[in-house]
């Protein structure tokens, strides 16, 4: 342990806290695109990202997909659109007609910077999102690969998930995008018709213990393979304690962020995912021991009677970084 402390002590000297820029991710508010007063109401919303609706919020009519298409392809040409980093767009699934429409026409706007991928099954089907749109950008001059987040809404999905997210490992590819996150979908996010929870008969509950496997699995495929992963849609959209509880159970099972369906549950989400007082305390005083220790050459450093090691040491910087991105207040030691 003392060898591996001591390398963490050279990298921590080295830079400091860690100068490496966060992007918070906690909040994904959908807005449907099917009118323009909606599409203009997210120009104030504070979610750190918005999903663009072409999906489940717009009707299955051909016309009524071609219109909302159309709208949201007018907004993404305005000049005061939100910052191009927030901005999602989740198209139709693969297997409908409305897919590569949606996509061939999505991606002219370099403001589209992620697509959420609804009912993805296996790395088969990212296979096939990423030639569509491999072709869609092939005139493409982005300087950065689109993100990409497929929704784990079946048994099938489930079973397939460590093809899912760990399909960027051999796909490295600036046209055909890189998986970035993996979202889970309890429910439709407009009417509440269940999708992993039909898929699976499943018996939804507002104990949430029913899906403690599922979104454990999701969890823990996301770090598995380094990337974030998004928690259901609260149902109780109205109840605000109940979302609170729903955003702790959430992110002590790993989850970095939250679907949202309503601006006013953006604030309690980004609220949630973010270090407690506690945590950033604790990781500020390790820090500092660390620090100190280096500047003394121990090999080794305790705090509060407990030995700490090099996992805990990167768990701490990783909890400043957060507060820091957040604007939380880190304490600070002499």
């Amino acid at each position: 342990m003392t060898s591996t402390l001591s390398r963490t002590f050279t990298r921590f000297s080295r830079r400091a806290y860690s100068t490496a820029a966060t992007t918070l991710r906690r909040s994904y508010l959908y807005v449907p695109c099917s009118s323009d007063k909606l599409l203009d109401k997210s120009r104030s919303v504070n979610s750190d990202i918005i999903i663009y609706d072409l999906e489940d919020s717009v009707s299955p009519v051909p016309k009524d997909k071609e219109n909302a298409r159309n709208r949201l392809q007018a907004f993404l040409k305005t000049t005061d659109i939100p910052n191009p980093e927030r901005i999602a767009v989740r198209v139709n699934d693969i297997t409908t007609p409305f897919f590569r429409d949606d996509v061939d026409q999505i991606l002219r706007s370099s403001s589209v910077q992620t697509l959420i991928l609804p009912k993805i099954h296996s790395g088969e089907d990212l296979d096939y999102v990423s030639s569509s749109i491999s072709t869609a950008l092939s005139a493409s001059s982005r300087e950065k690969p689109l993100r990409i987040v497929p929704s784990i809404e079946s048994a099938k999905g489930l079973w397939n998930l460590g093809n899912i997210a760990g399909w960027k490992t051999k796909n490295v590819s600036l046209n055909g995008g890189v998986v970035s996150a993996v979202l889970f979908a309890a429910e439709d996010c407009k009417s509440f018709l269940t999708r992993h929870c039909a898929d699976t008969s499943i018996l939804r509950t507002r104990s949430r213990q029913e899906l403690l496997y599922t979104r454990s699995q999701i969890a823990i495929a996301a770090k598995a393979f380094g990337l974030e992963s998004v928690d259901m849609v609260c149902v109780h959209y109205k109840d605000l304690d109940y979302l609170k509880e729903e955003c702790e159970d959430g992110r002590r099972l790993g989850f970095s962020g939250k679907q949202a369906i309503h601006p006013s549950q953006v604030d309690v989400i980004q609220s949630t995912f973010v270090p407690t007082e506690k945590e950033i305390l604790r990781a500020a005083k390790i820090l500092h021991q660390m620090k100190a220790a280096h500047a003394s050459q121990k090999g080794a450093i305790g705090l509060d009677g407990e030995m700490i090691d090099a996992p805990m040491i990167k768990q701490a910087e990783k909890i400043v970084n957060i507060a820091k991105a957040a604007r939380l207040e880190i304490p600070t030691f002499h």
